[in-house]
């Protein structure tokens, strides 16, 4: 059994704000990155409605670019999923749909990053993301599936 914190934090140990990024289990009939979206997790929160407790996570959804693997990187592409309205797309989700934890790379472009920009800009500044599968062995075999 293993065990992992999501965090969705405004300041991380006074610090930064830190926001983490997971899969969500969207359609369980496919294997690997088929059957899975990212999001990144923006708050928690639960609510009691008839006498039964549901913890939710408000998040804000990634569209992957293509159907496969990017053939250079070998890695999946997400960018940011926007509404019709050019609006971040968001949405309210039970904490038992989120499969586990996601680790995006930001796809930089050729022109040079500013100095000022640091780690937890990065969803703020970039809007594409290359899934990085080689975070760990879980990661691997999970998006290493998408493959067959």
């Amino acid at each position: 059994m293993r065990c992992e914190y999501i965090r969705s934090c405004h300041s991380w140990q006074n610090g930064p704000p830190q926001y983490d990024c997971a899969f969500v289990n969207t359609n369980p009939g496919l294997k690997g990155m088929h059957g899975l979206d990212v999001m990144c997790i923006l708050g928690f929160f639960s609510f009691v409605s008839q006498s039964k407790h549901y913890p939710c996570a408000v998040v804000q959804w990634f569209d992957h670019v293509r159907d496969d693997p990017d053939l250079d990187m070998g890695m999946w592409i997400v960018c940011l999923a926007l509404t019709a309205n050019c609006h971040l797309a968001t949405a309210v989700i039970h904490v038992d749909t989120i499969y586990r934890v996601a680790h995006l790379v930001p796809l930089y472009s050729t022109h040079p990053i500013p100095r000022t920009i640091k780690p937890h800009h990065s969803y703020d500044t970039f809007t594409t993301f290359y899934m990085n599968r080689f975070i760990d062995h879980h990661a691997f075999s999970l998006l290493s599936d998408s493959y067959l």
